[in-house]
């Protein structure tokens, strides 16, 4: 029986907020903090009997979606479930098997093109080719709806669409030919595009796809900030689950025929309830931290992991990944390692938070670790230890096992 490291196991943003919002894409909005209480309360987008669907077969029945001015929407749900069905009949691509879409108090069919262009702004997951147009040509046709009959932009719409690439840190693409850029590089010029079109209400079909992790953030962060800052409505569709938990005020559940569940993230993301609506059957998906772990590793456990507050998450990992099932403990259910270990320990000697450790936990984990061929502490030599942790580690001294 040894005790190891785990380098032994594994080498391997009042006035000048608004003021600053406007400098960043001028909208025709003013802030919502500047709207009365009673305009702000107003519902600006909603559906009502909505039936979705192609050739006259309905996809998906009687959804009914709302939200108010500057709120984002969040539409999740399995592959083929219909997210991006939903957003072609919202913004007018499709036309309705059934119902019918308000934005701002009107039905959706009553606006103009013209009306339409100037409130709505889109960016589908559709790869536009653009011939022999540079990446700024691009973002510039989103100034259109302003521009007139012939097209001229002024000064004015020169400077938005350079703020608008700005913001999306795509300035040195201007010049770049729009068909030699990388599908990320394309994303974020139709983002920006998007942005110059100055709306009121931006509709996204999987954003943030083939943007790597630090333009996924900054461009969700963007887009947070100008929903609380000038009140820019925003409807999308997500792959990334966490992300659209953080950064969503509602939720809409595509799932079968129907949306199965709509709310704040707090009502979606109930217990078992993902793992449920991607019907998964491989791995597991803890709603309260976002963490989507593989399959543990079966059989009976051959290492014991002494861990806690974080340190043994990368461990448990590392022992998955090598097929080596392993038992760990003592862990708070309010542990930074619990929801990792739950998920992929062969068994976890757990006690409820805020108790103290049980002798039954205790007298069971040295029993596991009695059983194990070897231990690993994950926590630094020297560190100070609760309790039961330390009289833990103090028997596997005591048995003979080496020095932490």
């Amino acid at each position: 029986m040894s005790i190891e490291k785990l380098s032994e196991v594994s080498p391997d943003f009042g006035k000048d907020a608004e003021e600053r919002a406007a400098q960043v894409v001028p909208g025709r909005n003013a802030c919502p903090s500047c709207e009365t209480r009673e305009e702000t309360n107003m519902l600006y987008f909603r559906t009502e009997g909505l039936t979705v669907g192609y050739n006259g077969v309905p996809l998906i029945r009687d959804i009914e979606l709302s939200m108010k001015r500057g709120e984002i929407l969040t539409l999740i749900g399995p592959n083929g479930a219909g997210k991006t069905t939903i957003l072609k009949h919202i913004i007018r691509q499709l036309e309705p098997l059934g119902g019918t879409v308000f934005l701002d108090g009107r039905k959706l069919p009553e606006l103009s093109g013209h009306e339409l262009s100037t409130q709505m702004s889109v960016v589908l997951t559709e790869r536009v080719k653009p011939e022999l147009m540079s990446c700024e040509d691009v973002v510039a046709t989103g100034r259109y709806p302003y521009t007139g009959r012939f097209g001229v932009l002024s000064e004015e719409d020169h400077r938005i669409v350079r703020e608008s690439m700005e913001l999306v840190h795509i300035s040195e693409l201007k010049e770049r030919d729009f068909s030699e850029t990388s599908d990320g590089q394309k994303q974020r010029v139709m983002l920006a595009r998007a942005l110059c079109q100055q709306p009121d209400i931006l509709v996204l079909d999987e954003p943030t796809s083939f943007l790597d992790i630090r333009y996924k953030l900054e461009f969700l962060a963007i887009i947070q900030e100008m929903s609380r800052k000038r009140g820019l409505s925003v409807i999308m569709s997500l792959h990334e689950l966490d992300l659209a938990g953080r950064i969503s005020d509602k939720l809409a559940c595509i799932r079968g025929d129907k949306v199965d569940r709509f709310g704040t993230p707090e009502e979606i993301f109930t217990e078992g309830y993902i793992q449920e609506l991607y019907q998964m059957t491989v791995g597991s998906y803890d709603e309260r931290t976002g963490n989507l772990e593989l399959t543990p590793v079966k059989g009976e456990p051959e290492v014991f992991v002494v861990a806690g507050n974080g340190c043994g998450t990368d461990i448990y990992r590392s022992l998955q990944r090598r097929g080596i099932p392993f038992a760990t403990g003592i862990l708070w259910e309010n542990d930074l390692d619990f929801p990792t270990a739950h998920a992929l320990a062969a068994e976890l000697v757990s006690v409820p938070a805020f108790h103290g450790i049980s002798a039954e936990a205790l007298e069971r984990a040295k029993e596991l670790m009695d059983r194990c061929g070897h231990v690993i502490c994950a926590f630094e030599k020297g560190a100070y230890l609760p309790e039961g942790l330390q009289e833990l580690v103090s028997y596997a001294e005591h048995k003979g096992y080496e020095n932490i």
